[in-house]
């Protein structure tokens, strides 16, 4: 059973991530996979990415993995009534890269009405994993609407 609140397509979603994501199109992350709990990307690591010693730069990592989360969480609500926005989130880095492409995938681990956690795992083009991160998103209800169901999952 899909977790999203209306059916999307892969193209629906890129289409969406284009017209409104300043840094994540700055950085080349790229939507590469949605399933029916799931959604993928993809980000390059080169000279936007890398530290000053070579490697996939820390916060790096964690623009990919809130990109990710955030996307799927407002995907799992009914819009323009509810929005979900960042809260807090961790990454834990636990191998380096230096070239290549590192891909993120976000899976919800809670969708309640005021909070959505996700964990987004990143992954090198080995397959290695490269980072793990959690993500806590705030649910918050549009001025003027009443509250309601948020998602198909809980």
């Amino acid at each position: 059973m899909s977790i999203w609140y209306r059916p999307l397509t892969l193209e629906q979603v890129q289409q969406m991530h284009a017209q409104g994501a300043g840094l994540a199109v700055h950085l080349d992350i790229r939507l590469t996979a949605l399933g029916d709990d799931f959604l993928r990307g993809d980000m390059p690591v080169d000279e936007r990415t890398r530290q000053p010693f070579g490697l996939l730069h820390g916060g790096a990592n964690v623009v990919l993995a809130e990109t990710l989360g955030s996307l799927a969480s407002n995907f799992c609500l009914e819009t323009p009534r509810f929005y979900s926005v960042g809260q807090e989130i961790s990454a834990s880095h636990l191998r380096s890269a230096r070239s290549g492409r590192v891909t993120g995938t976000a899976r919800p681990i809670h969708l309640g009405g005021r909070s959505h956690v996700w964990e987004v795992r990143i992954e090198d083009e080995a397959g290695r994993l490269s980072c793990i991160s959690r993500l806590t998103m705030a649910v918050v209800e549009a001025q003027g609407q009443p509250h309601s169901r948020v998602g198909s999952a809980a």
